[in-house]
């Protein structure tokens, strides 16, 4: 194999499997089977410490693969409790179909057939505020670990800038 100035066609980055990008396991695996740093030390930009990019690289990634993990487990609690929400209401509408058969008069059932909808349409209105905080409060929680890994980020950015100024 022909050895090219290009270090991103030269060693274990050509082995990188960018397809594992798209899931989140298989990228964790593929970092820690990657040395970034030793790639990053093949660039020599003057005034860049390429330990410290790839050290930061890393936390951004590591947030991301967290943030993606609160996410994923707000949305299988969401799921879950959907279920049994649905399950719950399938109970409920069976024991509502047998209680309206069991009221007497027409008028005694049109009365049970009220108070049915009337129950069945405040469990619903609780059930989807319930699913709606769930879920808010997992989004909630990715975007501020996002959104401080960000603001960490700029202020690591600003400081080797910084220090790379003192340097000149």
């Amino acid at each position: 194999m022909a050895v090219s100035n290009n270090p991103f066609l030269n060693g274990d980055f050509a082995k990188f499997d960018f397809a594992s990008l798209m899931d989140p396991s298989k990228l964790t695996e593929q970092w820690e089977k990657f040395d970034f740093t030793k790639m990053a030390d093949q660039f020599q930009v003057p005034g860049l410490d390429a330990q410290a990019l790839v050290a930061s690289q890393k936390r951004n990634f590591e947030a991301l693969a967290l943030a993606n993990k609160i996410a994923l487990e707000g949305a299988q609690a969401v799921m879950q409790r959907q279920a049994e929400i649905v399950r719950q209401g399938v109970e409920e509408a069976s024991k509502a179909f047998s209680d309206m058969n069991a009221a007497g008069t027409p008028q005694d059932q049109i009365a049970k057939q009220a108070d049915l909808v009337k129950g069945a349409y405040e469990s619903a209105l609780a059930n989807v505020r319930e699913l709606t905080e769930m879920a808010n409060k997992a989004n909630v929680e990715a975007t501020e670990l996002l959104s401080s890994r960000v603001s960490e980020s700029f202020g690591e950015f600003t400081g080797e800038i910084k220090a790379t100024a003192k340097k000149k």
